[in-house]
């Protein structure tokens, strides 16, 4: 069954990149740093990277983003830490994720630009990385990179598999070409136990399936993680350590002035409060900064402090810092969820001693924030007007702030030791 629904992929797939060619020009131009190794993403590369992926026997992971990064890399280390011997080639899509994997970079590790996965692009790729194991982490399950990976003997394995409602309900639609595409899957690693119907619903083998757990939780469900101490950056911007802090976190385009406009309609009634924003794409700091200054409000941003007027926001426009930001925070708002772009981790807030505010559009983590708000272990929100509620609500309830987060907590234990169940199964189906 795979052999026509992959002549049929191969057929459509040049349509589909020409038809987004448009769309991805504009982000890359926007976005410079799209442009950065641009050959890679042809399975073009540079002697030196050559050199590097065509060792024999390295380990391919694909990773999108900073999130799913991280998630590769705690498997990298976990993996190493058995197995010394065990060399990485690590794959991503956006800039951010591949300065993130370029930032661990070693002799056994080596980053790359997720190649095309158009069948020319994907087979130039893989043969000259062969692939020992081909994992890929959460969501991206490319047919060709896949299958060629399997046509030179590689495990082909999905981690930490996200299905969300979207992507459940498009699957279901078309089950006659999904199926046998994740059926070439050696495993998939995932979530949560009730994954495992919408899975086989799928037309998944069942005994393909394993509830692991979400190695992104596993660390806010057993130690945390080493944060750094930005309380020292609010002092010098004279933030009183007892002020209220409203942070967003990963915002995306339009929340940043929602989550303004909630600060200014607040602070008439609670004049010390503090707002912290970190939007999800650093380079959009300019613009960030630009329309907050048009809204009337004194903007401080990180990479460029001015200490000589006492700001009322703090813009983040740095990469990797959130995590720690959440630990300054006395409510947190998630981004990418009031604009239908499926939301981010509610986790690491709660493990820093935040409550969560989110709205209606959090697909990406569907399955813990059910649990979240089934527990009341968090507050999901249609709009500004109720954003503005539900902070005033929580500013003015410590007790309610406290009883959130110890909930949220309790949620994440289904996730304690997740990565260790994930790299169990990988030593016994992928290496062995």
């Amino acid at each position: 069954m795979i052999a026509p629904v992959r002549f049929l992929y191969n057929l459509l797939f040049p349509v589909a990149v020409l038809l987004m060619l448009p769309s991805f020009l504009v982000r890359m131009i926007r976005r410079g740093k799209y442009r950065h190794k641009f050959g890679q993403r042809f399975g073009i590369y540079s002697p030196g990277v050559r050199e590097k992926i065509a060792d024999t026997g390295r380990i391919w992971i694909h990773a999108v983003s900073v999130g799913e990064v991280n998630i590769a890399l705690k498997l990298i280390q976990a993996l190493r830490d058995a197995d010394s011997s065990l060399a990485f080639v690590l794959s991503t899509t956006t800039s951010t994720g591949f300065k993130l994997a370029a930032s661990r970079k070693s002799t056994w590790l080596e980053p790359i630009y997720n190649p095309l996965d158009f069948l020319p692009v994907a087979r130039r790729a893989v043969r000259l990385i062969k692939p020992r194991a081909l994992i890929l982490v959460e969501a991206e399950v490319w047919p060709n990179v896949v299958c060629e990976a399997r046509r030179l003997g590689a495990k082909a394995i999905l981690v930490n598999a996200r299905l969300s409602p979207r992507s459940e309900k498009r699957f279901r639609a078309a089950r006659l070409i999904a199926a046998p595409l994740f059926n070439q899957l050696d495993a998939l690693c995932l979530q949560e136990p009730e994954d495992l119907a919408r899975w086989t619903a799928l037309g998944v083998k069942r005994e393909k399936l394993h509830v692991t757990g979400s190695i992104k939780f596993d660390d806010s469900a057993s130690a945390p993680r080493p944060v750094r101490n930005f309380r020292p950056v609010l002092d010098l911007l004279g933030i009183p350590p007892n002020a209220p802090v409203l942070l967003g976190g990963s915002t995306f385009d339009g929340e940043e002035e929602i989550l303004a406009r909630v600060f200014l309609e607040i602070r008439k009634s609670r004049p010390d409060l503090f707002l912290i924003l970190v939007p999800r794409h650093q380079e959009r700091g300019d613009s960030v900064a630009l329309n907050l200054e048009r809204m009337g409000l004194k903007v401080a941003r990180r990479t460029r402090l001015e200490t000589s007027i006492k700001p009322d926001v703090l813009l983040v426009d740095t990469t990797g810092e959130l995590a720690s930001w959440y630990h300054c925070a006395t409510v947190v708002f998630i981004g990418k969820s009031l604009c239908d772009r499926g939301g981010q981790n509610p986790a690491e807030p709660i493990t820093a001693g935040a409550p969560v505010i989110f709205g209606p559009h959090m697909r990406n983590f569907a399955s813990l924030v059910q649990g979240l708000l089934r527990t009341q272990a968090a507050i999901e929100i249609r709009d500004e007007a109720t954003l503005q509620a539900a902070v005033e609500s929580l500013l003015s309830a410590p007790e309610t702030r406290s009883a959130m987060v110890k909930r949220g907590i309790q949620c994440l234990e289904i996730h304690r030791g997740a990565t260790a169940r994930t790299i169990s199964l990988l030593r016994e189906n992928a290496f062995s």
